[in-house]
């Protein structure tokens, strides 16, 4: 039987799908703040449950020269003020043992990037914090083997757990998605996320980052919700073109609101 986390007011789980999202990396305090309380706004309209997304590191971007972010002092100091200022809850990602007990300090929800999802230590370390743990399947994990990813966490006395799918990868520079993947992790007792615009990505493609095809988010959010997942994520910002990360697979806020709305009428006949 599948576990309902809850995470704050937030119940995990279920209908109706909750909504993760936010610009891939903080850019700044005023662009964070901006998407935060726009995006608050448009799940408070519809109705859809909300939690936060922003990393205060991209520890794994394509080139040396990269936007990581702020770091996790000054990045961990917006994601409080966005649980303030917003009363959301807020999800970041963290790269080390080190990390975790710091961001579990702020942040609702510590996310195991998909490339560090077999790292045990990093797995044990989030779970002794006792926050919730959104384990992202890596884009070299078939569906079955995150059994063993939870039970990490699970090994911890910790079983607040969420697992993401995000894409397999196929060939050079191309991720898909096997549907097949949701029911299957859900069956392992824990809610399951679709990471629709991190499954667009076609990572390294653009030689000194990644690129994407935006075109098919919306195709493959509606195919996950179809399929039963439990919430959609998505990589949002004012404007796509501008932003530092990611640009090629986010969202504009200004077409995000049609967009759930076709989301939760799929739903609605489930």
């Amino acid at each position: 039987m599948q576990k309902e986390i809850n995470i704050g007011a937030i119940k995990v789980g279920g209908k109706p799908f909750v909504f993760i999202g936010g610009p891939c990396v903080i850019e700044s305090r005023e662009i964070t703040l901006e998407i935060a309380e726009k995006l608050a706004g448009i799940m408070e309209d519809l109705g859809i449950p909300f939690i936060f997304k922003a990393s205060y590191d991209k520890a794994n971007r394509t080139s040396v020269t990269s936007f990581r972010g702020p770091g996790i002092e000054e990045g961990l100091k917006i994601l409080s003020e966005v649980q303030e200022r917003f009363r959301v809850p807020v999800l970041t990602d963290v790269h080390s043992s080190q990390e975790a007990e710091a961001a579990a300090e702020v942040v609702d929800v510590l996310q195991i990037p998909a490339l560090l999802s077999r790292q045990t230590d990093l797995l044990l370390a989030c779970g002794r914090t006792g926050k919730v743990v959104n384990i992202k399947k890596g884009q070299f994990l078939s569906p079955h083997d995150m059994k063993h990813a939870i039970a990490k966490v699970e090994s911890t006395g910790n079983k607040n757990i969420i697992v993401t799918e995000r894409g397999t990868s196929f060939g050079y520079n191309t991720l898909i998605n096997d549907f097949r993947s949701i029911p299957i992790m859900k069956a392992f007792g824990y809610p399951v996320i679709f990471d629709v615009t991190h499954s667009v990505q076609k990572p390294g493609a653009l030689s000194q980052c990644s690129g994407g095809e935006p075109e098919f988010i919306f195709p493959l959010a509606r195919a996950a919700v179809a399929v039963g997942v439990d919430g959609i994520f998505m990589e949002v910002h004012v404007t796509p073109a501008e932003a530092l990360c990611d640009g090629d697979n986010s969202v504009s806020l200004r077409d995000l609101p049609r967009y759930l709305k076709k989301l939760q009428d799929i739903e609605g006949v489930l």
